[in-house]
């Protein structure tokens, strides 16, 4: 089995020497095989210059040309990627590759298509106490979406999601930033794949330590419930 890990990047000198190594360093299945799948979003604090001198024979690295977002460099790294199943692992160090195998088991044991690794399901992992209304509004996201998926999941706007080939197949990525959590979902919903979640840590990062999301992804995650569930 070959795994692709997916990582969208802009913007993430302080972090992203750590997090490809923690990639590396992570538990795999045996007789499992692994790649990494660089996008970088045309990053501009000198990002990009440092994987341009990047060399590894696991890391394969593509540049955008211009800023487009997280939902684009991620269909980028999904069109380039080679691996059985797929993991989207943000740059920041806010998820932790050690939690591969924990998101992996239930496609692994041939229980599910797609994997969350939710935030808020409970279990043992480490979360740091962090902002009200960010934890707030994505209840309220992940809520509507649920309403118009009929799904019953905790955590929509993860970035853990875990997928296989298959189950991505055949799915066009359109949102260009943030608008892909739920697009994504909406898609996987419509596919009638067996989807499952499992707990995971998080450890959540303010906005002087690089931060991006803000309300107006909020709005528009809502636009993007109501377009990819309703109209698309």
């Amino acid at each position: 089995m070959l795994i692709s890990i997916l990582v969208p990047i802009y913007n993430e000198i302080q972090t992203i020497e750590i997090i490809l190594n923690k990639i590396h360093a992570a538990p795999y299945p045996p007789k499992a095989d692994y790649e990494i799948i660089c996008v970088d979003d045309h990053s501009k604090d000198g990002t990009r210059e440092w994987l341009q001198k990047y060399s590894h024979k696991k890391v394969n690295v593509y540049y955008q040309d211009v800023n487009q977002g997280k939902g684009a460099a991620i269909a980028r790294a999904i069109k380039e990627a080679h691996g059985d199943v797929m993991i989207i692992q943000d740059a920041d160090l806010e998820y932790d590759p050690n939690e591969y195998p924990i998101l992996l088991a239930p496609i692994i044991d041939g229980h599910a298509d797609v994997v969350y690794g939710s935030r808020f399901l409970g279990g043992t992992g480490t979360h740091r106490v962090h902002f009200f209304w960010h934890y707030l509004g994505n209840k309220a996201l992940t809520t509507l979406s649920n309403m118009l998926c009929n799904l019953n999941m905790t955590d929509m706007e993860t970035c853990y999601k875990v997928f296989t080939k298959q189950a991505i197949e055949g799915i066009e990525i359109t949102s260009k930033r943030f608008g892909i959590e739920p697009e994504i979902t909406a898609k996987f919903s419509k596919k009638h794949l067996k989807i499952y979640e499992v707990p995971i840590s998080y450890y959540g990062r303010d906005y002087d330590e690089g931060k991006k999301i803000t309300w107006k992804d909020g709005v528009s995650a809502i636009y993007c419930i109501i377009k990819y569930n309703l109209f698309n």
